[in-house]
C-alpha cells in the first residue's frame, strides 16, 4: 500500500505575491495605471468591488454544463441558484420572457444568434465596419463572414444609418438576418423602422445593444426589445460588469434555439464565476441610483462630444446618443494609431478606430473612439470631462502643429490628469478581504 502524498501546506493558504510575483507585479502595475489613467475606451468600465468578489470567489472551483435544473454534472445547487438569479434579473432589467447568461462574450452570443436561425451561406444584412459596425456581424476576417453571405449597409453624408439604403438592399438581397448595432455607431436607431424592414423579408431581425444595454437598463435610450426577434448585449460596457454576453428574446420558440446554439453549439461548461459577477452587476442595475448613472454617462459623452468640437475636433455625425463618439482626425492629418499613442502617454487611454470612409488599414486609421462609461462610475461629471475634452484636443492640436508627438504637452496633460484622479480613487477597499490586493494598494501608494 503506497504511502498517501500530503497536501501542500501552502496552496490554500499562501497569496498571490508570495505564490507568483511575477504575475503580481504586472497586476500591481495595472491598478496603479487604472488609478492614475483616465479610462476613455468605450468597450470598458470599473466594476464594483462585489462584482470583484463574485469574480474571485469559490465558485470557479466547479463545473456544470447545461441549463439550471437540467444539469450533465452534479453537485449544481448552488450554480443553479446562482444563475437562476442572473437570468431572473436580467429579464426584469430589461422586460423580456427569457434570458441566456452564460455566453462568454458579445461575440459568441452573436454565434449563437447565427446558429439558431441560419445555415451557413445564409445572407445577412449588417452594418459596415467603417460605419460602425462589428466584426462578429458578418465582417471578412470573423466566422460570421467566412460562413455566410454578409451585405453591408452604410450611413449618409450626415453620419446616420442610411435606412433607404437598408431598404433596398434588403429587397434586392433577401437576407435571413438583419443586425442593427455596432461597436463605433454614436447614433440611436429606429429600432421600429428595422422591424418592419425585416418582416417585408421575411428576416430574423437581431440587435446588438452592446454599446448601449446600460442606457436602455437606465430608461435613457430607446430600447430595441418590443421590436427585435433577438437582441443581444454584453454585461461589461456601460452596463459595468463581469466580462461576458446576455441574449434576450420574447419568443420561447426561438429561446429554445438560442440556448441549444449556447449550448452545446458554440461553447461547453459555463464560467459560473463570470455568471456570479454578472447577476451581481445585473441586481445593481436593477437600483434606483443605476438610472442616475446611466443618465450621467448620456450627459458626458455629449459634453465630451461638444468640447472636442469646440476645439475645431471633427465628431462623426456631430454628436452622440450614446456613451461612445468617434473624432476623425483626417482634418489634421493625424492617424489614430499614432494619436491614440501620444494619449496614452498623457494618461488618456482610447483606441483608433476606422471613421466612414477610410483609406488607412485597420491597424493605423484615421479615428479615435470614446467613451464616458468608465469615467462616470468613477464619478466624473460634466466639468470633469470638459477638462477631458480640452486636454484630448491640448494633445491633438501639439502633434498637428509639429507633424510628431509633443512630449511636453504629454507630460503637462499627464500630471493634470493624475491629479484629477487622485481626486477621484477607485477601490479604497480592495485589500478588505484579499491579501494580495491590501500589497497592491501599498506598492501603488493608494
Amino acid at each position: 500500500m503506497s504511502e498517501s502524498m500530503p497536501p501542500d501546506p501552502g496552496y490554500f493558504l499562501d497569496n498571490l505575491r508570495t505564490t507568483d510575483p511575477e504575475v503580481y507585479e504586472a497586476l500591481a502595475g495595472e491598478l496603479e495605471r487604472q488609478q492614475d489613467g483616465i479610462e476613455l475606451i468605450a468597450s470598458e468600465n470599473m466594476v464594483s468591488q462585489a462584482s470583484l468578489e463574485a469574480l474571485g470567489s469559490i465558485i470557479v472551483n466547479k463545473t456544470v454544463e447545461g441549463r439550471p435544473g437540467g444539469r450533465y454534472y452534479g453537485g449544481a445547487e448552488f450554480a443553479d441558484r446562482i444563475e437562476s438569479l442572473a437570468i431572473e434579473r436580467a429579464k426584469a432589467l430589461f422586460g423580456c420572457g427569457f434570458a441566456n447568461v452564460q455566453p462568454h462574450s458579445g461575440s459568441q452570443a452573436n454565434q449563437a444568434v447565427f446558429l439558431a436561425v441560419l445555415k451557413p451561406g445564409d445572407t445577412v444584412l449588417s452594418m459596415a465596419l467603417d460605419a460602425g459596425g462589428h466584426l462578429s456581424h458578418g465582417a471578412a476576417p470573423n466566422l460570421t463572414g467566412k460562413w455566410f453571405n454578409p451585405v453591408r449597409y452604410g450611413i449618409d453624408g450626415d453620419g446616420f444609418i442610411d435606412m433607404d439604403a437598408v431598404e433596398r438592399l434588403a429587397r434586392e438581397h433577401r437576407p435571413k438576418l438583419i443586425i442593427c448595432g455596432g461597436s463605433a455607431y454614436p447614433r440611436a436607431i429606429d429600432f421600429a423602422h428595422f422591424r418592419q424592414i425585416a418582416d417585408s423579408v421575411g428576416a430574423v431581425l437581431l440587435a446588438d445593444m452592446a454599446h448601449f444595454a446600460g442606457l436602455v437598463a437606465g430608461g435613457v435610450h430607446p430600447t430595441p426589445l418590443p421590436h427585435a426577434h433577438v437582441t443581444t448585449a454584453t454585461t461589461y460596457k456601460n452596463l459595468r460588469g463581469a466580462r461576458g454576453g446576455i441574449i434576450l428574446t420574447d419568443d420561447p420558440a426561438l429561446a429554445r434555439k438560442l440556448d441549444s446554439a449556447v449550448f452545446p453549439g458554440v461553447q461547453g461548461s459555463v464560467i459560473l464565476n463570470a455568471v456570479a459577477a454578472k447577476a451581481v452587476c445585473l441586481g445593481e442595475a436593477l437600483k434606483p441610483s443605476f438610472k442616475v448613472y446611466a443618465a450621467q454617462v448620456l450627459t458626458n459623452a455629449r459634453v465630451l462630444a461638444g468640447a472636442l468640437m469646440a476645439r475645431g475636433i471633427t465628431v462623426v455625425s456631430g454628436g452622440t446618443d450614446t456613451p461612445l463618439l468617434v473624432a476623425d482626425l483626417r482634418p489634421f492629418g493625424l492617424t489614430g494609431a499614432e494619436a491614440s499613442d501620444s494619449l496614452e502617454a498623457a494618461g488618456l487611454t482610447c483606441n483608433k478606430n476606422t471613421v466612414p470612409g477610410d483609406t488607412q488599414p485597420p491597424a493605423v486609421t484615421s479615428g479615435l473612439r470614446f467613451g464616458s462609461a468608465a469615467g462616470t462610475t468613477r464619478g466624473f461629471r460634466e466639468t470633469e470631462f470638459r477638462h477631458i475634452g480640452g486636454w484630448i484636443a491640448d494633445v491633438l492640436h501639439a502633434m498637428a502643429a509639429s507633424g510628431a508627438r509633443d512630449e511636453t504637452v504629454e507630460r503637462i496633460v499627464c500630471a493634470e490628469v493624475r491629479a484629477l484622479c487622485r481626486s477621484f480613487p477607485i477601490y479604497p477597499g480592495l485589500d478588505a478581504d484579499a491579501p494580495a490586493g491590501a500589497e497592491m494598494n501599498r506598492a501603488a501608494g493608494s
